[in-house]
């Protein structure tokens, strides 16, 4: 996903144990763009198609539904883990070599699954495949994000994500059209992420190179932007419960897994639809204001909701939850990085996808509690964004801009 997928790398908990400034290892882009925009495409059809069938596939293979939130939830502590252990791999061999192995260690948890239909197995699949996947996301970020000019980076950040968001509306359709029961599903899934290995494996050249950047002291973290580390969270808390429970949800409310597929191609769609929008306005506004409104747009999502159920108005409702869900990360990470020197934005970026993989692993369990009440998770959903939306506005309010220094 955006930025917000990118994973915290080992040395982003040191810095919590630490108050001087210590140098790591950072990538620059050297090259093209095809082979990270090209797996990253096939892998995030596949990654869709995969979010959306796990929770419905359960009781086709015998699985209680109640652990879906579990599996959710694992997913996002492997993408924790993985993003402590990721660096090290690409430092020894490369951004290349490294894409190819995080996508082969995703493609052998699909093969497990179906092979082996029992929730302990699962529940040790999803872990690794959140490893896995904290390693496709630092790999294609460091390449095609990381170095060149402001202007540039912004570019490739386009590139980037179209091809995620862009890929991942297309993996909803394969509910629809290839269904959830049996072998098949997985089968293409299989195959969509062994495409995806094929631009790394084939194509040796226009992997980054490196430089030096500083992390920041425990004293500078302190100061990092608060509503920043809450716009992060709250993400994490959303996104992980629309991706692990959302397809549930809309089940238990008598939707068939076709319109499922359609209403969580809506999602993302609407995500994507609205980033350009986002860039334009976080250049003329407060950031933190912006939070607040994009998190009243998911409030009034859910009053559509709650006020009517027909399908059209769900699909327009649910495009709105995406513009709020999808957005948050973003502006929250932009505002964290506003004031600082440029040889500290990784470290910044680090520590706020850290506070976003743990609102990703805390959300869906949160979220499972409500999942017993009709248009449940909408209520938590209503009580996140709204909470979140009343704190930015008096954040914005008073807020001052901090300026950490080096």
């Amino acid at each position: 996903m955006l930025l917000f997928s990118t994973a915290v790398n080992r040395k982003t908990l040191l810095i919590l144990e630490t108050a001087v400034v210590t140098n790591t290892t950072t990538c620059h882009t050297g090259g093209g763009i095809f082979v990270p925009v090209a797996g990253l495409t096939i892998f995030a059809i596949a990654s869709g198609y995969l979010m959306s069938l796990i929770p419905l596939a359960m009781g086709e293979f015998k699985i209680d539904t109640s652990y879906a939130s579990w599996l959710a939830s694992i997913f996002y502590v492997g993408l924790l883990i993985g993003s402590m252990m990721i660096e090290p791999v690409i430092d020894k061999i490369g951004h290349r070599i490294a894409f190819v192995s995080f996508l082969a260690s995703l493609a052998l948890t699909v093969a497990i699954m179906p092979l082996f239909p029992h929730k302990e197995v699962w529940l040790f699949a999803r872990l690794v495949a959140g490893m896995a996947v904290a390693g496709i996301f630092v790999v294609v970020e460091s390449w095609l994000l990381i170095g060149d000019d402001k202007k540039e980076r912004a570019k490739r950040l386009g590139f980037y994500m179209t091809a995620l968001y862009g890929g991942t509306t297309l993996g909803q359709f394969g509910i629809g059209l290839f269904g959830i029961s049996g072998f098949g599903p997985f089968i293409v899934i299989l195959t969509l992420v062994l495409i995806a290995i094929l631009p790394p494996l084939l194509i040796k050249q226009g992997q980054p190179v490196c430089e030096s950047h500083h992390n920041l002291t425990f004293k500078q973290i302190t100061r990092l932007s608060k509503p920043a580390v809450v716009g992060c969270a709250t993400s994490g808390i959303v996104m992980g419960s629309i991706y692990g429970l959302m397809p549930l949800g809309l089940r238990q409310s008598g939707i068939s897994d076709e319109k499922i597929g359609l209403l969580m191609a809506a999602i993302i769609l609407g995500g994507m639809m609205i980033q350009p929008i986002i860039s334009a306005l976080a250049h003329r506004m407060s950031k933190t204001l912006l939070l607040a409104m994009m998190c009243l747009v998911g409030v009034f999502a859910m009053g559509l909701i709650y006020q009517n159920n027909d399908y059209f108005v769900l699909m327009i409702a649910l495009a709105l939850l995406g513009m709020s869900a999808f957005t948050l990360y973003p502006i929250a990470i932009t505002l964290a990085c506003d004031e600082l020197d440029s040889s500290f934005i990784v470290s910044a970026t680090q520590i706020m996808l850290f506070s976003y993989s743990v609102g990703s692993a805390a959300g869906p369990m949160i979220a499972n509690r409500f999942m017993i009440e009709k248009n449940g998770l909408m209520d938590f959903f209503f009580i996140v964004l709204l909470s979140t939306a009343i704190y930015m506005l008096f954040s914005s309010i008073k807020r001052k801009p901090q300026v950490l220094a080096n």
